[in-house]
């Protein structure tokens, strides 16, 4: 079985020969520790980090590997410029290719801006969209005819990836996620009360640019999956009511999910950081059947989960990264709270998020270990 057949049989419920070892991978200042630690210098992939550790952790197996995507290009066209606008002693001013306006530590370039490439702490001033004119302006950045949303080499590479043995995503920002790098987050929450019109028309013109961007992209080629980022959840409660979710975002995800059923995609997944626990069920509403990363520091509790919403959703992630962090016993620990709900299918174990830096190597080793007997790798 290969890793595109055993990725949709544990995300469908199925009997998959083993389950895809995705322990998750570090950001740049998690792989400097490691580096220092004992990981070579020359690995930054994370399929071949995955690798080494499952090597060092006594693996045999030959680990499948993701060769390539096909990416759909949804930002913004033309972004904004990045410029640093002010110096502070410690700290700077600065606009990013979005819009924002920021501050951020002097030990980060505004790269950090662009991609996920580390966790970065940032104080946000003025954000892009304010009034009625700004939005006008923004929209004309989102031609979803744009050519260089999709690969250069878009039929090619559809032809490439017709027998591939892996699995193929499609990833777009949700509404919640793409209102709020529009708005800033304070600034959508207050208009979803005091303008909700406005909200509305936002939510109504980024579900129709989605829609086409995905169409363009089934013309050529069926992923097994589209993924959308919401992250729209504190520690205990999802950032809005969940009454305010059905009205405002159900009808975007529903209108995504029939589009994505139509076309035969087998995965509609969701990733939303804190507390899901409310979400899930409209999520289900939604047609979504899998979602991640499922904190444990939110209070989200795989466990529980599967007892209130069955096999309605599968799951990526909730292994705690602070287990793995306090070493072998916590990791033994955690592995023991989830096995149960990877023995009943429908969830791919892995960290929690990204893997953050207080993660030794000799930690991440062993998880990696352990997270490959339990899925079949050892």
């Amino acid at each position: 079985m290969n890793l595109r057949e055993m990725f949709l049989e544990t995300l469908l419920f199925g009997k998959p020969e083993r389950i895809p070892l995705q322990p998750g991978a570090g950001r740049r200042s998690t792989k400097a520790r490691w580096h220092k630690e004992g990981l070579p210098e020359h690995l930054e992939d994370a399929q071949e980090i995955t690798e080494y550790a499952y090597r060092l952790a006594g693996g045999k197996l030959e680990l499948p590997k993701v060769e390539e995507g096909f990416y759909i290009n949804e930002r913004m066209i033309p972004q904004f410029e990045e410029k640093v606008i002010e110096k502070k002693e410690r700290s700077q001013i600065v606009q990013d290719w979005k819009g924002n306006i920021c501050e951020i530590s002097n030990e980060y370039t505004l790269e950090y801006l662009r991609n996920a490439i580390d966790f970065v702490t940032r104080r946000w001033i003025k954000c892009p969209v304010e009034t009625r004119a700004d939005w006008a302006e923004m929209k004309k950045r989102y031609d979803p005819y744009d050519p260089s949303r999709l690969p250069e080499d878009a039929k090619e590479r559809a032809e490439r990836l017709k027998n591939r043995t892996w699995p193929i995503g499609f990833h777009f920002s949700g509404p919640f996620w793409q209102l709020r790098e529009w708005l800033g987050f304070e600034n959508l929450c207050m208009m979803f009360l005091e303008d909700p019109a406005f909200v509305e028309e936002m939510i109504e013109f980024w579900t129709e640019y989605v829609i086409v961007l995905m169409k363009r992209g089934f013309e050529y080629i069926i992923p097994d999956e589209v993924h959308i980022s919401e992250d729209m959840a504190y520690k205990k409660f999802s950032m809005i009511s969940p009454d305010m979710t059905r009205k405002f975002l159900l009808p975007c995800w529903r209108k995504w999910g029939e589009v994505i059923r139509s076309t035969g995609v087998p995965i509609y997944a969701c990733d939303s950081d804190g507390f899901i626990g409310e979400l899930i069920p409209i999520w289900i509403e939604a047609s979504i059947n899998a979602c991640d990363p499922i904190e444990v520091a939110a209070g989200n509790d795989i466990v529980e989960f599967r007892k209130q919403f069955g096999k309605n959703i599968a799951y990526r992630g909730s292994f705690d990264k602070r287990c793995i962090a306090a070493g072998k016993e916590k990791i033994d620990e955690e592995l023991k709270r989830i096995r149960p709900v990877i023995d009943n299918g429908g969830f791919i174990p892995g960290c929690d998020h990204g893997v953050p830096h207080d993660i030794s190597w000799e930690n991440f080793v062993y998880y990696v270990g352990r997270l490959a007997e339990a899925t079949g790798w050892l």
